[in-house]
């Protein structure tokens, strides 16, 4: 089966695809098409009754119920048990759709002592990965163009949370999932790494938020199944195709910023990062 709108290649048998923030938005988007299209899709979220929503919408459309696990990435011990049982259950997991993400409105630390904007959408991810490196074909990361607002330093993680502003933390941390696709593709020669720009999608992203739901109608935005299209096409490529490490939008290879390209800075967040969540870097 192609994918959404025919937009994606076909070249793969079944595959292990897993999919975290998989309990709405563009990673329900995509975990539906890909379960369409014949892969065993596991869904990671949150919330046991959004999972389970999703899980059902899944199997309603796909005929086969996808296995489902709850993790909560403003705790990285949940990240350490999900690893734990991801390793348990596959011995390879072809695909890892790092997808998770949330929109911080106030300053929060979460129990491990990290602002919550750079742990739930970079170091709970950043640590996953790890965790499962050597079960891990290839890693497509949600990131943003949000990365514009970004401000990061790898010495100090927790600086937003001292001058507060929720668009700047969020940048942030997209400019972190950029820079960590990168810098995994030159870490990890074995695991095809990339990061994607969905476009402005319409979800409930930012339902909390009156800021950001007045900026979605001031903005153009897109369904989450179109949101999912630049998803679904690094899933389904060639990797012969693609430039491993690189950031995508409306499937065409893009520049970022030069402050998500930079290698130098690429190496310290990593090690920052592993430092941060306590393994080797």
């Amino acid at each position: 089966m192609n994918g959404v709108n025919g937009a994606v290649e076909d070249l793969t048998g079944r595959r292990l695809v897993v999919v975290t923030g998989a309990s709405s938005g563009i990673g329900l988007a995509a975990a539906v098409d890909l379960a369409c299209r014949g892969d065993q899709v596991v869904l990671v979220g949150r919330d046991p009754a959004r999972l389970q929503a999703a899980g059902d919408r899944v199997r309603e459309a796909s005929g086969e119920r996808p296995e489902l696990f709850r993790a909560d990435f403003a705790v990285l011990d949940d990240v350490r048990r999900l690893a734990e049982k991801l390793r348990a259950a596959y011995d390879r997991i072809d695909v890892l759709v790092n997808n998770a993400g949330a929109i911080v409105l106030q300053p929060v630390t979460t129990v491990d002592g990290f602002e919550l904007s750079i742990q739930a959408n970079h170091l709970a991810p950043f640590l996953l990965s790890n965790l499962l490196r050597d079960r891990i074909g290839r890693t497509v990361v949600t990131a943003s163009g949000a990365h514009r607002s970004g401000a990061l330093d790898p010495d100090d993680l927790n600086a937003p949370l001292r001058r507060y502003r929720a668009m700047t933390a969020y940048g942030t941390s997209k400019q972190a999932n950029i820079l960590f696709a990168a810098e995994a593709a030159r870490r990890w020669p074995e695991v095809r790494a990339h990061s994607f720009h969905p476009g402005v999608v319409r979800t409930r992203f930012g339902n909390d938020s009156r800021l950001v739901a007045i900026g979605m109608r001031l903005l153009p935005f897109r369904s989450a199944e179109k949101g999912a299209e630049t998803l679904l096409w690094l899933v389904n490529s060639d990797p012969a195709r693609l430039v491993d490490g690189g950031y995508y939008h409306d499937r065409r290879l893009r520049r970022p910023l030069r402050k998500a390209a930079d290698p130098q800075l690429a190496a310290r967040l990593w090690a920052a990062s592993a430092k941060a969540v306590g393994i080797a870097g």
